[in-house]
């Protein structure tokens, strides 16, 4: 069985990252990304604690920026010319309709891709192909499932899929999860602790764990232990450092790409 390791293949692109931004610097840009938010629970601290230590590492500023009002903040990192990418750290605080919210976001800044008129994938989506490739696994040849219907990662995942003539069923609220034990290939990125159980998975099957929750204030994924235990699988996403490792990548990779365009 194969263990695919995301933060592996992130450790490269960090390095590619870093000396891009050494380049960048020399040529007088200072990239940086600013992260809105207006909740300090324990996941988004440390997610944003993550993209942080990431910025740090590569040489890219990374602004916290946690705000009552949202859409200002939004607005003011649009303006700001010295910033190259605006993300919104979900979940928020408090009633808001997050589609508006995101599509208030400048497209050409909007690093997370989670604008429909962005001009970046899904930042998870597009670490989930970057480590099915990693580990050479093709996707022409799987019945493959995807389990969530989710902004970040079942939505944009399943159209991109999808629109490359893959063999895509989206699985979200009522569906019979029995039926998983057809596919060749499972993404489950619901958030719900232990969805996806043993019996549910055929011998052979590549599971992807993109689901992330909050457990007795542990970081937990949707498979259950019970699935890790299995050694008849073909591949499985580490339990930790799987998906969000590349996640992280992906995002400042989008950074990269607004600050090498502004020179």
């Amino acid at each position: 069985m194969k263990y695919l390791n995301g933060a592996e293949i992130a450790d490269y692109m960090k390095a590619a990252q870093a000396t891009q931004v050494r380049s960048l610097r020399a040529q007088r840009v200072e990239p940086k990304l600013v992260i809105i938010r207006n909740s300090d629970s324990p996941v988004i601290e440390k997610y944003v604690g993550l993209k942080r230590r990431y910025g740090e590492d590569i040489g890219v500023a990374v602004e916290d920026w946690k705000r009552d009002d949202i859409k200002q903040a939004i607005i003011d990192a649009n303006n700001d010319t010295s910033v190259h990418g605006v993300i919104v750290q979900l979940p928020l605080d408090g009633e808001m309709e997050i589609d508006e919210i995101l599509s208030q976001i400048a497209q050409y800044k909007d690093v997370d891709g989670l604008n429909e008129k962005s001009e970046f994938d899904s930042a998870t989506a597009t670490a989930i192909n970057w480590l099915l490739a990693g580990y050479n696994i093709d996707l022409t040849k799987q019945k493959i499932a995807i389990v969530g219907r989710g902004r970040l990662v079942g939505g944009p995942l399943s159209k991109m899929w999808q629109n490359s003539g893959y063999d895509v069923k989206v699985f979200g609220r009522g569906s019979d999860l029995n039926e998983l034990a057809g596919f060749d290939l499972i993404v489950s990125a619901t958030g719900v602790p232990h969805l996806i159980k043993t019996e549910m998975i055929k011998p052979g099957a590549i599971i992807v764990d993109a689901g992330t929750a909050s457990e007795g204030g542990v970081l937990v994924g949707d498979l259950d232990e019970s699935v890790r235990e299995r050694q008849d699988l073909a591949a499985i996403t580490l339990k930790v450092g799987g998906v969000g490792p590349l996640t992280v990548a992906a995002l400042f990779e989008h950074v990269l790409m607004v600050a090498s365009k502004t020179h």
